[in-house]
C-alpha cells in the first residue's frame, strides 16, 4: 500500500469540558493506560457492546449504530441497528466464526455464505494497541464522561511522521481508511488520534480520528463509541451462528470444507496421504483438523490447528498437502534432519519441506515456539500419498 506523508497534529480536538484527575502525581501517564489496556484484551473472554460511527465532513454528519458481540479472536456478530447509509441499512447482519462468515444485506435480501476454513486468526484489536503504544506518542489529558462512565483521554501523536493510509480502530476491531481526497489533494494534512480509556475495565470506549488542511479546516472526523459496554458478561453459545432468513438468496464463495474434525484418525479418514503426528508444545492443544479439497487441478490440503488460550489467545497450525504450496526461490534454504527445507521469517515464521511425496509446513503467526522442533518431531510417513 503506497504510503504518504502527513503532518502530525500538534493539538486535541475539542479540549473543552476535559477535567484533570486532582493531584499530579495520581494521573495515569497514556503509556500506563495503553498497557493496562493490552492486559484487558489478553484476559478478555467476550465483550458486547452497542456502537456508533459518527463521520463527520464539511458537508454534514453521517451515523450508524451497531450492536457488537465479540468472542476474541476469531469469533465476533454485528447487527446494524441504525443508519444513515444506504450502503449498510437496518438490519445488516455479519456473523463471523472460525471457518465461515455470513453476511446478510436486507436491501436485497441476499446472504452471502463465505467459506475461510484455513484463514490464519489474529487478534486485530491487541495488535492495534501493542502498535499505539510503540509508534505513538500518548498525552493523558485527564477524565471525561463517556456513557455515563469515567474515561482516561489520551491524545496520540505518531513518533513519524509518515502517516499509513488506514488507522486500526481499537473500538470495534474496524479498519478506517483516510479518505483519499483528504491526502491526495492536500499537500500539508494533519491527522489527530484521540483515545478514551474507561476507568473501570481499562478498556478502549471510545476512539477519534480527525483530518485537517493546513488551514485547520476540518476534512473528516470518525469518531467510535460503545455504550452498555460489558466486558467477559457470557454470550450465548448461538451467538456465532447464523441461520440465513428463508427466503433470502443464499451466495456461497470461500473453500468449503470436506470436513473439520477433532481427531487426526477421523480426519485421515477423508484424506488421500497419511496424516503425522507433530509433537505441539505446551500450553498449544489441538482445536480441529480442516481437511479442504482444492478441486482436481490442486489437490487436498489438511490443516492442523492448534490454539493457545493461556495469556492471549493465539494459533498455530501444521499443513499437510499433495501439492507444493511454496517458492524455493523466495525462501531461504536449510536442513534439518537430513532434509532440505525451507525457512520463511517475519509476520509468520514457517518452514515448509517435501517427503514421500506430501508437502508439510509449519507456521507460527506469534513466533512463540519453535517451528523447526515440530517439523522435526512430524518424521516421514512410511505411507505418504494413497491411492
Amino acid at each position: 500500500m503506497r504510503r504518504r506523508r502527513l503532518l502530525v497534529a500538534t493539538a486535541g480536538i475539542g479540549l473543552a469540558g476535559c477535567v484533570a484527575v486532582p493531584g499530579v502525581n495520581d494521573d495515569p501517564s497514556g503509556e500506563e493506560l495503553l498497557q493496562d489496556a493490552i492486559e484487558t484484551r489478553t484476559d478478555l473472554v467476550d465483550l458486547a457492546a452497542r456502537r456508533t460511527l459518527s463521520a463527520e465532513t464539511p458537508d454534514g454528519t453521517s451515523t450508524r449504530v451497531e450492536r457488537v458481540r465479540r468472542r476474541p479472536p476469531g469469533e465476533r456478530r454485528m447487527e446494524v441497528v441504525d443508519s444513515e447509509n444506504p450502503a449498510t441499512p437496518p438490519g445488516t447482519t455479519t456473523v463471523r466464526s472460525r471457518a465461515v462468515t455470513w453476511t446478510y444485506d436486507p436491501a436485497v435480501d441476499e446472504v452471502r455464505e463465505r467459506h475461510h476454513p484455513n484463514r490464519v486468526v489474529a487478534d486485530g484489536t491487541r495488535l492495534a494497541l501493542e502498535a499505539l503504544l510503540a509508534e505513538y506518542d500518548l498525552a493523558y489529558e485527564g477524565v471525561e464522561p463517556v456513557d455515563g462512565r469515567d474515561a482516561h483521554r489520551i491524545e496520540a501523536t505518531p513518533t513519524s511522521a509518515d502517516v499509513g493510509r488506514s488507522i486500526e480502530l481499537l473500538v470495534g476491531e474496524t479498519v478506517y481508511a483516510i479518505p483519499l481526497e483528504a491526502t491526495e489533494a492536500l499537500e500539508e494534512a494533519t491527522v489527530s488520534r484521540t483515545i478514551w480509556i474507561d476507568d473501570e475495565h481499562r478498556y478502549p470506549i471510545k476512539e477519534r480520528d480527525a483530518v485537517r488542511d493546513a488551514t485547520g479546516t476540518l476534512v473528516h472526523r470518525l469518531t467510535v463509541t460503545y455504550e452498555n459496554l460489558a466486558i467477559n458478561a457470557g454470550l450465548e453459545p448461538e451467538t456465532f451462528t447464523f441461520t440465513p432468513p428463508a427466503d433470502a438468496e443464499l451466495v456461497t464463495t470461500g473453500l468449503e470444507p470436506a470436513g473439520i474434525f477433532d481427531s487426526r484418525s477421523v480426519a485421515g479418514e477423508v484424506t488421500p496421504y497419511d496424516l503425522p503426528n507433530p509433537d505441539v508444545p505446551d500450553p498449544y492443544d489441538l482445536d480441529r483438523i480442516t481437511v479442504v479439497d482444492e478441486g482436481d487441478d490442486t489437490g487436498t490440503t489438511a490443516t492442523f490447528w492448534y490454539v493457545a488460550t493461556e495469556g492471549r489467545p493465539r494459533e498455530l497450525y501444521v499443513a499437510c498437502r499433495d501439492h507444493q504450496r511454496f517458492d524455493p526461490d523466495v525462501l531461504k534454504e536449510i536442513e534439518f534432519d537430513g532434509r532440505t527445507a525451507y525457512r520463511r521469517d517475519g509476520r509468520i515464521e514457517s518452514v515448509f519441506w517435501a517427503c514421500n511425496g506430501t508437502n508439510y509446513e509449519v507456521s507460527s503467526p506469534v513466533g512463540d515456539v519453535s517451528v523447526l522442533e515440530i517439523a522435526s518431531s512430524m518424521g516421514c510417513p512410511q505411507t505418504s500419498v494413497r491411492p
